[in-house]
């Protein structure tokens, strides 16, 4: 019994229950730990001092950017601020389905033959509707919208809707197809408007937003920048147009164009597009000229244009030296001047260089037009013109523009000639019945006529075309053959020459350079 001893399984026992035991305390401990990070500890368990408390997590908040400008708006802002007056037109057109007449259809012995009730199956329309889809903004609260012309012209019924869901049936004010502008009434009263804008204070790279329906998508906002301004883009006979990159599309025709603070910038009006789409080059009416048109629309019925009565042209650096002007000088070039017009009664000179009208500096032949057109009739304007090197004001009352501004031509009238130098790519006639007739001018007109132009010389180049009236070389009249050739003989042949030439009613002035 002495020798009775634990045997070693008994050992090997009580060793084993060692590792679990040190686990259990290690997992305790990490358990502790744990818990003490999730916030379980009981409430008597206090974190020490020394480690300082977690902070707050901050709350995620949106944050709206914000305009640049003086009393500039949020986005959200000015979106909710414009939205309830831009309003969704739909303009409806009759017309005659092609293909309805002429038929066998038509025909009695086949209605005869088949049947009344069976031919109907085959009829083509006689009567289909053309409907168009637009936007408008609401100007006025007594219910005055401005649109564009081509959403609305021809329409046999005009609908505006609101933002609201409501639905009025529009009379047409007017309409202005020379600046694409269009006016309508609703009636209604305490309508949400818009609010002007000054135009002529818009700047290049100045934020815009564009609100409109296109697609018919109602309610719809972009935004983007002025691209540019005095845009010409062949739309209209007088344009002005905003540039914009804000993304206009099919539908937001006679939307709004909105400045920073919220303001009617523009009315939307076309896009630049190769796909129908759209491509990032916009143009809007400015609201000075559409604020103008709705005025005289709303009190008159049509649009009374102011004339000065000259014909003009860009002044280009070539033309500027013809005329002595220096180079880095801005202005419009006089080509002509018409009989009995307000121009020609204060004594405005071809070569005159208008460098501002009515207090406003003018730097293209678009700038100007627009300028004279919305110049209210019988207002007193001076324009500032430089003639002969020397700067000059003169005052003038503007008139009514005429409904036809074709000025005939008045100088005097053989065989074709073609001088040497410059002018020996030119051939010309005196003018005769037979070439009036060719060229489309008047047998009371008198002259050299253009009859060829070298293809490729320096005259095709410069922009002479066959059927121009020949009315000046370096400022020297050529009212005949034989004086065209006198002065053609005379002309340095190494030195430019400036010529005035008629074309389509129209004087122009154009540069041949060696």
């Amino acid at each position: 019994m002495d020798d009775f001893r634990i045997p070693n399984e008994s050992q090997a026992s009580r060793r084993s229950w060692i590792l679990p035991l040190l686990l259990l305390i290690v997992g305790v401990l990490i358990g502790v730990i744990v818990t003490s990070d999730l916030g379980w500890l009981p409430t008597g368990y206090a974190v020490p001092e020394s480690l300082p408390a977690p902070a707050a997590k901050p709350v995620a908040t949106a944050v709206q950017p914000t305009l640049p400008g003086s009393g500039a708006q949020s986005f959200v802002e000015v979106a909710k601020s414009v939205k309830p007056a831009v309003v969704n037109i739909f303009a409806t057109r009759n017309g005659t389905g092609e293909g309805s007449q002429g038929t066998p259809f038509d025909d009695p012995f086949f209605r005869r033959f088949f049947g009344e009730e069976w031919m109907k199956r085959f009829e083509a329309p006689k009567e289909r509707k053309e409907r168009g889809l637009g936007s408008g903004v609401i100007v006025d609260p007594s219910g005055l919208i401005i649109t564009n012309n081509h959403v609305v012209n021809k329409a046999d019924e005009i609908k505006v809707f609101l933002s609201d869901k409501r639905e009025f049936k529009a009379k047409l004010v007017g309409t202005d197809a020379k600046t694409d502008v269009a006016v309508l009434k609703i009636e209604a009263t305490g309508l949400p408007t818009v609010a002007w804008a000054d135009s002529d204070k818009l700047e290049v790279g100045e934020f815009v937003l564009a609100v409109g329906n296109p697609f018919g998508l109602t309610q719809t906002v972009t935004l983007g920048i002025v691209s540019a301004l005095g845009r010409s883009a062949g739309i209209a006979e007088y344009e002005d147009f905003i540039q914009t990159d804000a993304a206009i599309n099919p539908g937001n025709s006679g939307g709004a164009l909105v400045n920073v603070r919220g303001e009617l910038a523009g009315i939307n009006t076309a896009i630049y597009s190769q796909s129908g789409g759209n491509m990032g080059i916009g143009f809007a009416v400015p609201s000075n000229m559409a604020h103008s048109i709705m005025q005289q629309l709303v009190q008159h019925g049509k649009v009374v244009r102011g004339w000065l009565g000259v014909s003009i042209q860009e002044l280009t650096p070539e033309l500027s030296s013809q005329f002595g002007v220096p180079k880095d000088t801005k202005g419009v070039l006089v080509s002509d001047v018409m009989d009995d017009s307000p121009a020609k009664k204060v004594g405005f000179e071809r070569g005159d260089v208008i460098i501002e009208y009515d207090g406003k500096p003018m730097d293209s032949p678009a700038h100007l037009r627009n300028a004279v057109a919305q110049t209210f009739v019988g207002k007193k304007v001076t324009v500032k013109i430089i003639r002969e090197k020397k700067a000059k004001a003169i005052d003038l009352t503007i008139a009514e523009q005429p409904k036809n501004l074709t000025q005939a031509a008045a100088e005097e009238g053989g065989e074709s000639v073609a001088p040497a130098g410059l002018l020996a790519d030119i051939e010309v006639k005196e003018l005769n019945n037979e070439l009036a007739g060719r060229y489309g001018l008047k047998s009371s007109d008198h002259g050299v006529v253009v009859i060829r132009v070298k293809s490729g010389s320096p005259a095709e180049e410069a922009g002479v075309r066959e059927g121009d009236l020949v009315l000046e070389m370096n400022r020297k009249p050529v009212g005949t053959l034989k004086i065209y050739e006198r002065v053609a003989a005379s002309l340095p042949k190494d030195q430019a020459v400036l010529l005035l030439l008629r074309r389509q009613g129209r004087a122009i002035y154009l540069t041949l350079r060696p």
